[in-house]
């Protein structure tokens, strides 16, 4: 069963930048954000609730924020492949709670049957440090994403991403990282306005994953890693969850829960033991491959 945690305090670290362009682009083609480098902290809180009980929230939700432009009626796609060492140290960490972890992966936001050597990505490392978030990450055609994480070798680059793209190459290096394991889930985003700006809730549906073929591209089967009942819902602030929106949890008495996707992942496959926070697949339905999208 999952380990519950005391709802946190309402303050949150102090905020470095600019709030997350997490859906960036129309199919994760276009920047939000002017600069070629993104970083970013955040203070990040996660919920794991039924489907059902998922969209009445989400339609209290959309009382006090707007819906992120990309999402549309239907959400969008986000699929990531996560490096990891042979003896997955970055999944341990995560599993061990330690103050200061991270993990790297290539992410991109739309269909991914549409993705070629020239669709941009997203090169990240989404690491934790105490209970604050940071993530920097840098846009690439996919093909030079490939050749820098898989490949090992630096790919052209604009200046003020250099020092980025070396961190990576020295951990991919260094850590003789490889793919590991694929996620993919359809999200509903939405940003918080006036006071609030900073503020972003996602709901993710139909999360699921594979531990082999991890071009974002190929035709390849993917099974649920989270019980299709369930969404997992995160509320990302700069420095401040809004009492409103901590009102609105505890009224509907959600618990804040340490579910990871990429465990998720790593565990449904086989390939660590679960841990006290796998999130029980005892109702996933009796057909797992789904490999539409």
């Amino acid at each position: 069963m999952l380990k519950r945690f005391r709802k946190p305090a309402i303050s949150a670290a102090e905020s470095v930048d600019q709030p997350s362009s997490e859906a960036d682009g129309d199919q994760g083609h276009r920047l939000r954000a002017p600069g070629k480098l993104h970083a970013f902290n955040r203070y990040e809180i996660k919920y794991l609730v039924d489907a059902s009980e998922a969209v009445s929230l989400r339609e209290e939700i959309e009382q006090r924020l707007d819906r992120d432009r990309h999402s549309g009626e239907a959400g969008y796609g986000v699929w990531s492949v996560y490096y990891d060492t042979r003896q997955l140290r970055f999944y341990w960490e995560k599993i061990e709670g330690l103050k200061f972890r991270r993990k790297l992966r290539v992410r991109h936001y739309g269909d991914r049957f549409s993705v070629d050597g020239s669709t941009p990505v997203f090169v990240e490392i989404k690491q934790r440090v105490n209970r604050v978030t940071q993530k920097r990450r840098v846009s690439l055609p996919y093909a030079d994403a490939l050749r820098l994480c898989d490949g090992r070798q630096m790919v052209e680059h604009d200046p003020s991403q250099r020092a980025f793209l070396e961190e990576v190459l020295d951990l991919v290096l260094r850590l003789d990282l490889r793919p590991v394991a694929m996620t993919g889930y359809q999200r509903h985003a939405y940003l918080g306005r006036d006071a609030d700006v900073g503020l972003r809730v996602t709901f993710d549906q139909r999360i699921r994953g594979r531990d082999r073929d991890f071009h974002l591209g190929a035709d390849a089967e993917n099974r649920l890693i989270v019980p299709a009942g369930k969404t997992i819902v995160e509320v990302k602030a700069n420095e401040r969850v809004p009492y409103w929106l901590t009102d609105l949890t505890a009224k509907r008495n959600l618990q804040v829960v340490r579910v990871s996707k990429y465990c998720q992942s790593v565990e449904a496959h086989g390939l660590a033991p679960r841990s006290i926070f796998h999130v029980p697949d005892h109702d996933l339905i009796p057909s797992t491959a789904l490999s539409e999208a």
